[in-house]
């Protein structure tokens, strides 16, 4: 079970210059496909006078969506070094994209994938990196008396309020580290056993 991943807190910026060419590493936290496209708009338009606007991208805690591309340079010589640095510092949910202003002398292959590969890492070197828990929603509805019982096992398995609601009939929304899961439902039997009438709804 993945519980966790590592991404980064912000944006950060890297730079890199090679024979009057300039690579600068934009590194950009994302969540989904609809910000990565919202982002390469942002960029496109803001350095509407750049050559290049090569680019990867790592999505999800298993790091399972991902994509490379080298935006007109040669294949493999812009996109793939740039993914392989967002990989080597083992984060997801990341977008980095290197804006290239040509300077007039070409690099050659080798000389372009080095100077995607170390603006890039420039960028992450300068970025904040963080570890995030993976959470799940969770409901719980129970009598008012139980509250003390409630507000216990909240503390217990690390729930997060999101909304509550103290009637006759209460209601607590929040969620919880993936991992604490399992002991949630344990200890919700267990009350249950014990007359406490708990809801679960996860």
């Amino acid at each position: 079970m993945i519980t966790s991943f590592k991404t980064i807190k912000s944006p950060a910026e890297g730079l890199y210059k090679e024979k009057g060419s300039k690579f600068i590493a934009l590194a950009i936290p994302v969540t989904n496909l609809e910000e990565v496209e919202q982002n390469l708009d942002i960029i496109r338009k803001k350095y509407h006078d750049a050559r290049h606007h090569c680019y990867a991208y790592i999505l999800n805690a298993a790091a399972d969506v991902y994509r490379a591309n080298d935006d007109g340079e040669p294949n493999h010589s812009a996109g793939d070094p740039i993914l392989g640095q967002i990989k080597s510092f083992n984060l997801t949910n990341v977008l980095v994209v290197v804006v290239r202003y040509f300077g007039g002398t070409k690099l050659g292959v080798s000389g372009l994938i080095n100077a995607y590969k170390t603006s890039t890492r420039n960028a992450l070197t300068e970025a904040t990196l963080i570890t995030r828990k993976i959470t799940k929603e969770i409901t719980i509805l129970f009598p008012y008396q139980s509250t003390n019982e409630v507000m216990k096992l909240i503390g217990e398995v690390e729930m997060k309020i999101t909304s509550q609601t103290f009637d006759s009939n209460c209601k607590i929304e929040g969620v919880i580290p993936v991992q604490n899961t399992e002991s949630l439902q344990t200890k919700v039997e267990l009350l249950n056993n014990l007359g406490v009438v708990l809801t679960l709804i996860a």
